[in-house]
């Protein structure tokens, strides 16, 4: 929010407020603190940390990532990697020309191993065929970007045609047709997850392709991603993050005066929670779109023009969550990195929708395998959309219980020995509306100053 018009040059500079701590601000202090048009910079930050999405804790014997997990293409043209390199958090191999150089496609790799739901292992060479099959597609979902219309708008809708396509010139027997459409279900599941979506179908075709995907293995923080954060705390002047101090309202387009700033006029005031009130000329905000969303009606007073309020509205913003369980000994191979979950009789050709209580966990894509930590063995799964959000409302003991049953019949092995679910939201949608939102507002000229079915 910029003010314009009337509002003269304040004598003693110009005074920013950010609102939010998480990399965003954070990111926004540091480009503006050493600006000499702006002496008077101040972050408000709602909890006790910085850092927002990005979140490190100490468990099971070492860190996990509640939040992000990976830098995506990490390579000089992007400007997390850019830091962390800066500050000294990544690793030779990570920092290293030939990761910079490898080229992904922002897809994520084959696993190490396909397990059915039936109990039986999935060939990789038919998974491998089929992330081949989807990987392609979804490649030809990015070129609609300017293109003046679209086949369907979707991009599950895409996909799904394109695939019925496929099938009718497949040779196999049933069984074999079944599985592969069950292993393309499982990528579609990857793919939501990958997106912060309940269904691809969400997720319009158009805009698909202005994601940028950069070169790079993903690579993630060998002590905690929460290091990034704190370095970019640390590289601002003492006390200017204030923590625990939630935003109630902004006001802006307004003509504001404070009595420890004699003489001074003011378009925008940032009332606090706590009743404190923060006179300031510009206010940079960077809250999550969920919280946006939650509290528009009464977070700006006035409220916003209409084209942001309705930015806000129309953003997609969905559910991932994570799931650490930690085993006594670990059931897969050491070099095993990805453990994908298939589960038979599913299609992405079908429409079936089984109720939450009876087949959430058939959303989850499998589990990541975690370093290891001593003698402590740790998988995070990952599970997104509406089994995502119903999972939530279950105690650790029922998810507990589910996904051992699941584990016991998929591997026919082994119990889990603790269980910490843990969540990651993050948004989606188009850019259109991102854009739309980003935009400065400018003030007016006349303003002054039980058990699981697994089957």
């Amino acid at each position: 929010m910029e003010a314009t018009g009337s509002v003269g040059e304040a004598p003693g500079g110009r005074r920013v407020l950010v609102v939010g701590g998480g990399i965003a601000g954070l990111g926004a202090a540091q480009r503006l603190c050493g600006h000499s048009a702006f002496p008077h910079l101040r972050v408000l930050e709602a909890t006790a940390r910085a850092g927002g999405r990005i979140r490190s804790e100490r468990s099971f014997g070492g860190v996990v990532e509640v939040g992000a997990h990976w830098i995506h293409g990490p390579s000089r043209g992007n400007p997390v990697f850019q830091l962390a390199a800066d500050y000294g958090l990544l690793g030779e191999k990570e920092l290293s020309e030939e990761n910079q150089l490898v080229e992904t496609g922002g897809h994520v790799g084959l696993p190490s191993v396909s397990y059915a739901s039936s109990g039986a292992r999935v060939s990789l060479q038919l998974v491998a065929e089929m992330a081949t099959l989807f990987y392609s597609l979804i490649d030809q979902t990015r070129e609609f970007l300017h293109a003046a219309e679209t086949p369907v708008p979707s991009v599950g809708e895409y996909l799904k045609k394109e695939i019925g396509q496929h099938v009718t010139g497949w040779t196999e027997d049933e069984e074999t047709r079944k599985l592969k459409l069950a292993v393309l279900n499982s990528f579609f599941n990857l793919e939501c997850c990958v997106s912060g979506t309940h269904s691809m179908d969400l997720v319009a075709l158009a805009p698909f392709g202005e994601y940028t995907v950069l070169p790079g293995l993903d690579c993630t923080f060998s002590k905690g991603y929460q290091g990034l954060t704190n370095c970019m705390v640390a590289s601002l002047p003492e006390d200017m993050v204030v923590f625990e101090k939630p935003v109630k309202t902004i006001h802006w387009n307004g003509s504001f005066q404070e009595a420890a700033f004699p003489g001074e006029t003011f378009p925008v005031s940032v009332e606090c929670e706590d009743g404190d009130r923060f006179p300031v000329h510009h206010v940079i905000v960077t809250v999550p779109l969920g919280f946006l969303k939650e509290h528009l009606d009464t977070f700006f007073d006035p409220p916003l023009p209409a084209e942001k309020a309705e930015a806000i509205r129309k953003i997609g913003f969905g559910t991932n969550n994570k799931i650490f369980l930690e085993f006594e000994e670990p059931f897969w191979e050491p070099d095993c990195q990805l453990i994908q979950l298939v589960w038979d009789d599913t299609s992405p050709l079908e429409d079936a929708a089984p109720a939450l209580q009876d087949a959430w966990f058939r959303k989850l894509i499998g589990f990541v395998v975690l370093p290891a930590f001593a003698s402590v063995h740790v998988l995070c799964g990952f599970i997104a959309g509406l089994e995502s959000e119903f999972m939530e409302t279950l105690s650790d003991e029922e998810v507990l219980l589910c996904l051992t049953q699941v584990l016991r019949r998929v591997t026919g092995t082994h119990h889990t020995r603790q269980f910490l679910p843990l969540l990651s939201v993050g948004p989606t949608g188009a850019a259109a509306q991102a854009e739309a939102l980003a935009e400065p507002s400018l003030l007016c000229s006349s303003c002054a100053g039980g058990d699981f079915n697994l089957a």
